[in-house]
């Protein structure tokens, strides 16, 4: 309590104590103590016949009747001590009187008593007025005094407009005083002519006004308590509204208590009228209702929003405040509603309102909005302490909010989060309350379930019957709307983000990887394994959580285990046994502490792609959400999981020879790249040995093109398998394969060149029975012949060509090396009319490699023309292949003296100008 309350009291107290004291000590003295007593008697007892006044905490008794016929018929004394005896007994009746109540009641009841009494008495011995005017005129008089005093207290108390208590919780009794003026003439005029027993004659009448009172006071408690449930049921609706709204994002579902507190406390400290207090109470739960035409992405974006965004954000006062009118509020809602991103100086939206122009309720919920952001979780930033927020909120003060509301949170911020953190601890505890009620429930029908459960699992319907213990559905856990309305909108982002991001990537892996992290957000699981069908197998390609490893090794036989069997029928199983699957533990004495399963096939374009498989510990832990998730997915995920093996399978495609399976000129370029990096950086030597097969013309004109391939994909695999594990073995094309071997010795790359020899030959005897196929192979070394990749297979190649120069049969082979050139030329296809442009390179006297970006088809007819400077070549040509990697081999058709002869200088032009390239490379590095 104030000090200006506790003024009041104090000074009503004392005068109350001196009239009393006056009372007794001048007028002590009764005339007629049995009619006194009589009177006393009554008045106490009609002390009893109270009623509870509207408003207030407060009661109201007929008594005043007898005080009025103390004023007419006592002494100033009696009627002071029938009057405070009657007010003592109304007070005490309570369950816990406060004696400060009880003195302020007394004490106020004498002062009006001694008023009306001076009055009565003054008026009738001094002036010569009608008795029965000044009995009313006295009845007002008491009225008045008796009801002001506590209108007063209770006006300075509680905050209230004294005019308003006054009028709405006293004024309704003043026809009753009026009433009871009338009663008292009555038994004053029967008084007059007969004695003063017979007037006790109308206390029946004293009982029809206390019945008058009670009937029309209860009439207005239940019109009062109809308004209040009514307000009562608004106030809540507007709440579940706007709990149901802010459900959406799961951050925020403490902002409305918060809000609400510190926006209704914060009004009272700035004493807001009463219908703007209502007003400022539902504009705190609604403000944020027009954030419903704002896009989800935006609403929930987890970083800044750009100006196109903000731009789109900042309609939603002005939609809150279109949805809210069709409500018409009684209270101005509205209002607040649209001016509660204003700011103090006018740089606010939607209409640059600035100072008073504002609503004192939009200036009060825009600074407890800022707070409470600040000192809430977000999916961008963790909650910044009170104290931080305080000066933050300090630093706008004057410019986005109102000074005096900055004030007010800065007094009180403390004792406001105390009461957040009550109300809100006291709506946990009513909800866990229930929740643990339930569980009791559910735990007591779990109990009459139990002996059903054995034939469930001897049900035959339930496929596969080994070893899936059960195939039910566990029921949904209870939990609140506020949950399921987040729940939903968590599953609707969910899946929207998957669907994003299952196409974004061409990488199995990584699709794989996205999905288990973005489908962990819309359900729990201890470990996934998704499998994708090779073959008659399924091959885990993406395991993570527990017994990770074990379902790593697993290879699943289509039709067989709980995968299986789901990818071969194509049907979901849900809360499966996961220890069926082959492989997994299929002894009974073995432990596993995941226990249920739900695993759902993915079918692709073409049939079943893989299947997707989620594992718990706890038994039967998977719903019909979840397999409705997961389906609603599977599609998605398999359309992915077929891209992703297109996509790497091209891409092998791009870095493979389709024939051999071996890397192709491409892939051996990068690869001999990064070998010589790493040899730089390390220091040591890296060995290139080109081969090129002597005799394969001869096979294919002999004994056909298949068997050629043969040939070919024998060799290289032969020559694979006698590699070492970290050699990489390339086809460059047609005939030729290059072995890259990191640090071998000049000994042992001799050793492995005679070895290549020996397993062309053999695989020439193995396909053609005879001694056919020989092998060419040239060797150069890093750092000494080279320092980049085609120095060192230019080197290779030359060393190769006088090996294959030196050998006694030369039929049928290249007797002249291709150097790596690449030179422009001019195509012209024969039927075509208008010539392209390629790049020559692997140039030869017999032919060479041709890239462009036309379709070459072999047996197509060419005429090409280039030229090394000052030597122009025009020659006829066929093409022969298409080597993936390389380009169209071509094979040069004229053979005419002065064709070879133009041929041989191009080609010495072009060692000459490779050669002095190299002195220059090798200048500069023994420079640096």
């Amino acid at each position: 309590m104030s000090a200006a309350p506790r003024a009041f009291i104090a000074i009503v107290v004392l005068c109350g104590l001196v009239v009393l004291t006056y009372a007794a000590v001048l007028h002590g003295k009764s005339q007629n103590p049995v009619k006194f007593f009589c009177y006393l008697v009554i008045a106490i007892a009609a002390s009893r016949l109270k009623v509870n006044l509207p408003g207030i905490t407060g009661t109201m008794s007929v008594n005043f009747l007898f005080v009025l016929a103390g004023v007419l018929e006592l002494s100033l004394a009696e009627t002071m001590a029938l009057g405070c005896a009657a007010v003592l007994v109304q007070c005490i009746s309570v369950e816990k009187p406060v004696p400060v109540q009880v003195a302020f009641n007394v004490c106020s009841t004498s002062l009006a008593i001694a008023s009306t009494f001076f009055l009565y008495r003054y008026s009738l011995v001094h002036t010569s007025a009608n008795p029965s005017t000044m009995l009313f005129l006295s009845a007002c008089i008491y009225f008045i005094t008796n009801t002001f005093p506590i209108a007063v207290i209770i006006s300075l108390t509680e905050r209230r407009s004294l005019r308003k208590i006054w009028s709405e919780c006293y004024f309704w009794s003043f026809p009753y005083y009026l009433v009871g003026a009338g009663v008292v003439g009555m038994m004053s005029w029967i008084h007059s002519f007969s004695d003063w027993q017979t007037s006790l004659l109308t206390l029946p009448v004293v009982y029809l006004i206390f019945r008058s009172y009670r009937l029309y006071l209860g009439k207005l408690s239940d019109e009062k308590r109809h308004v209040e449930e009514m307000a009562d049921l608004h106030m809540r609706t507007i709440e579940a509204l706007a709990l149901a709204i802010e459900a959406k994002d799961q951050t925020t579902h403490d902002h409305l208590q918060r809000v609400r507190v510190y926006a209704v406390e914060v009004g009272k400290e700035l004493k807001v009228e009463a219908q703007e207090m209502e007003a400022l109470q539902a504009a705190a739960l609604l403000h944020d209702i027009g954030k419903l035409a704002i896009p989800e992405h935006i609403v929930s974006k987890p970083g800044r929003l750009t100006p196109e965004e903000f731009e789109k954000m900042k309609i939603h006062p002005i939609v809150g405040a279109e949805i809210l009118e069709r409500v018409r509020f009684p209270y101005p809602v509205v209002p607040i509603v649209r001016a509660h991103h204003e700011k103090f100086d006018g740089s606010g939206y939607p209409m640059g309102l600035r100072g008073k122009q504002i609503p004192i309720g939009a200036r009060i919920l825009a600074a407890v909005d800022f707070l409470d952001a600040l000192a809430s979780d977000r999916q961008y930033r963790r909650a910044l302490p009170m104290d931080e927020v305080m000066a933050q909120l300090a630093k706008e003060s004057g410019k986005s909010f109102d000074p005096q509301v900055v004030s007010v949170l800065q007094r009180r911020y403390l004792e406001l989060e105390k009461l957040v953190h009550e109300k809100t601890d006291s709506a946990v505890k009513n909800r866990l309350s229930t929740e643990a009620h339930n569980k009791d429930k559910d735990k007591d029908g779990d109990k009459n379930k139990d002996h059903k459960g054995d034939d469930a699992a001897t049900n035959p319907a339930i496929q596969p019957a080994a070893g899936f213990e059960s195939q039910g559905r566990r029921q949904p856990t209870e939990r609140s709307f506020l949950s399921s309305i987040a729940a939903a909108r968590q599953e609707a982002q969910t899946l929207f983000e998957l669907s994003q991001d299952l196409g974004a990537s061409l990488s199995l892996g990584e699709t794989l990887s996205v999905f288990s992290v973005k489908l962990r957000h819309a359900m729990s699981y201890d470990a996934i394994a998704i499998y994708v069908k090779h073959g008659d197998e399924l091959v885990p390609e993406y395991v993570n959580g527990d017994n990770f490893r074990l379902f790593a090794s697993l290879r699943i036989p289509m039709g067989q285990g709980l995968s299986g069997w789901v990818a071969q029928n194509l049907k979901p199983i849900l809360n499966g046994n996961p220890s069926v699957e082959p492989g997994y533990l299929n002894d009974p004495s073995k432990y596993s502490t995941l226990t249920s399963a739900l695993a759902v096939p993915l079918e692709g374009l073409h049939g079943v792609v893989g299947v997707v498989a989620l594992y718990h510990a706890e038994k039967d832990f998977f719903t019909s959400d979840h397999l409705r998730i997961l389906l609603a997915v599977s599609s998605k995920m398999a359309m992915a999981i077929e891209n992703a093996l297109k996509y790497e399978q091209a891409e092998n495609s791009a870095v493979t020879d389709y024939l051999t399976g071996l890397p192709n000129a491409r892939s051996l370029f990068l690869q001999l790249d990064r070998e010589m990096a790493r040899c730089k950086r390390d220091g040591t030597s890296l060995t290139v040995m080109v081969s090129d097969m002597d005799g394969f013309k001869q096979i294919n004109d002999r004994f056909g093109h298949l068997e050629g391939n043969r040939v070919l994909r024998q060799f290289a695999h032969a020559l694979k398998e006698t590699s070492r594990e970290y050699d990489y073995v390339a086809r460059m094309g047609g005939d030729e394969f290059v072995v890259i071997a990191p640090g071998l010795t000049p000994e042992a790359s001799s050793r492995k060149a005679e070895q290549m020899r020996e397993l062309a030959q053999q695989t020439g005897r193995e396909v053609c029975n005879e001694e056919i196929l020989s092998l060419s192979v040239g060797k150069a070394v890093y750092p000494e012949d080279g320092l980049d990749a085609e120095k060192l297979l230019s080197e290779a190649d030359k060393r190769m060509y006088l090996q294959k120069q030196a050998q006694p049969s030369r039929s049928n082979r290249r007797l002249y090396p291709r150097l790596r050139a690449r030179l422009t030329t001019e195509i012209a296809i024969e039927g075509v009319e208008r010539p392209v442009l390629g790049i020559l390179t692997n140039l030869s006297v017999g032919g060479c490699y041709l890239e462009s970006g036309a379709m070459l088809l072999p047996g197509a007819k060419l005429t090409l023309k280039f030229s090394v400077e000052q030597t122009a070549v025009t020659i006829q040509s066929e093409v022969v292949r298409m080597d993936m990697g390389i380009g169209a081999a071509i094979k040069f058709s004229e053979s005419t003296h002065e064709v070879r002869a133009t041929i041989h200088r191009a080609l010495e032009q072009l060692a000459s100008i490779e050669a002095k390239t190299d002195k220059k490379r090798q200048n500069a590095t023994a420079g640096v």
